[in-house]
C-alpha cells in the first residue's frame, strides 16, 4: 500500500514569527545560479545541445551533435552575465546565494575565485545540471559526492546547501541526510519560511525556493522587458512586505546568468534592487544566514 506522506497543511494560517534580524518584515535572498559549462553537452557524453533558459528555450532546430549557437548562449552567462551580476550586488554590497554546479564552476577558474573572494554563499546545485530524478540512487550519491570535493577545491568549503535541477529524485534529501554535512536543502516549492521534517529518523531543515519570482520567465516570454521584470517582483516584494507588519516572510528570487545577466534585462534587476535598498527593516541576506538564523531561533522540536 502507497503511503500518502505529502504535507498539505504546512504552517495554515498560524505561521511562526520568523524573528529575522532587526526586527524585518521580509528576508529577501537572491539566488545566482551557476549553471554555464554542466550542462548537458556532446562533449560530456549527452550527445545533444542543453539549450534550456536559452534565447532558443523550447524550440528544436533540428541540429545533429554539436549546436554551437546553443553552446555559445550558455558561454554568454559564464562568460559575461556573471560578472554583470557580480558587479551589480557587490556595488550596492548586497549579498546573495551562488547556485553552483560544481563542474561549471570548476571550468571557469577566475569565476571560482571570484566567487570564493566575494564571501557570498554556495549552495550546491550539484555535480551537473542534469535530471536528478532520472538517476540511479548509486549515481545520485556520485554525483553528491563528486559535487562536495569539487567544491571544496574551487571555492575552498564544502557546501553546506543543495539544491536540484528541476525537482529531486526521491532519494535526494535522504541522501543529503546520509552525507551529514549539509544543514539545509532547497527542494521545495511549497512554502515562504522554513520548516523542519524529519529524514531517516533524523531532523531536517527545509528552506523553500521559488519559481515564480525568477527570470526563468524571460525564456518563455512571459517577461518581455525589464519593465515587466521589475514590476512583477515589485509587486510580490510590496504584498510580503505589506504582510510583514504581522506575518514577515522570506522572498527568493532566482536569477540565471545567461538570462537576467543581458543588458536590457539586468535594467529591472538593478531597479528591483535599488528599490528594495529605499525601504526599511528588509534582511536581504543570503540562504546559508537564513538557515542558521533559522536553526537558532526555530530549534526543531520532536512531535512539534
Amino acid at each position: 500500500m502507497t503511503v500518502y506522506d505529502r504535507d498539505l497543511i504546512g504552517y495554515a494560517n498560524n505561521p511562526p514569527d520568523p524573528k529575522w534580524p532587526g526586527g524585518a518584515r521580509i528576508a529577501l535572498n537572491f539566488v545566482m545560479n551557476y549553471e554555464e559549462g554542466s550542462e548537458p553537452s556532446v562533449q560530456d557524453g549527452e550527445g545533444f545541445t542543453e539549450l534550456g533558459l536559452t534565447e532558443a528555450n523550447g524550440l528544436d532546430p533540428g541540429v545533429k551533435g554539436r549546436d554551437l549557437a546553443g553552446e555559445g548562449m550558455f558561454a554568454y552567462g559564464s562568460r559575461v552575465g556573471f560578472w554583470r551580476l557580480m558587479r551589480l550586488f557587490q556595488e550596492r554590497g548586497l549579498p546573495m546565494t551562488v547556485y553552483g554546479c560544481a563542474l561549471a564552476i570548476a571550468r571557469n577558474p577566475p569565476a571560482a575565485k571570484a566567487i570564493r573572494d566575494s564571501g557570498f554563499d554556495v549552495c550546491c546545485h550539484g555535480w551537473r545540471w542534469v535530471k536528478h530524478y532520472l538517476l540511479s540512487e548509486a549515481e545520485e550519491r556520485e554525483h553528491i559526492r563528486l559535487a562536495i570535493e569539487s567544491l571544496k577545491e574551487t571555492v575552498g568549503a564544502r557546501p553546506l546547501g543543495w539544491y536540484c535541477r528541476y525537482g529531486p529524485s526521491v532519494n535526494t534529501r535522504r541522501l543529503m541526510v546520509e552525507d551529514g554535512g549539509f544543514l539545509y536543502d532547497s527542494d521545495a516549492y511549497d512554502d515562504e519560511l522554513p520548516y523542519w521534517t524529519v529524514v531517516s529518523g533524523k531532523p531536517h531543515l527545509v528552506v523553500p525556493y521559488s519559481l515564480v519570482n525568477n527570470d526563468a520567465k524571460c525564456a518563455n516570454g512571459t517577461f518581455g522587458t525589464s519593465a515587466d521584470y521589475f514590476e512583477f517582483h515589485k509587486d510580490a516584494f510590496d504584498v510580503l512586505y505589506a504582510e510583514g507588519q504581522t506575518q514577515p516572510k522570506m522572498m527568493s528570487v532566482g536569477l540565471h546568468m545567461r538570462l537576467i545577466g543581458h543588458p536590457a534585462r539586468a535594467a529591472g534587476l538593478a531597479r528591483f534592487l535599488d528599490y528594495v535598498q529605499s525601504k526599511p527593516d528588509v534582511w536581504v541576506t543570503g540562504r546559508l544566514d537564513i538557515a542558521r538564523h533559522w536553526m537558532a531561533t526555530h530549534p526543531f522540536k520532536a512531535n512539534a
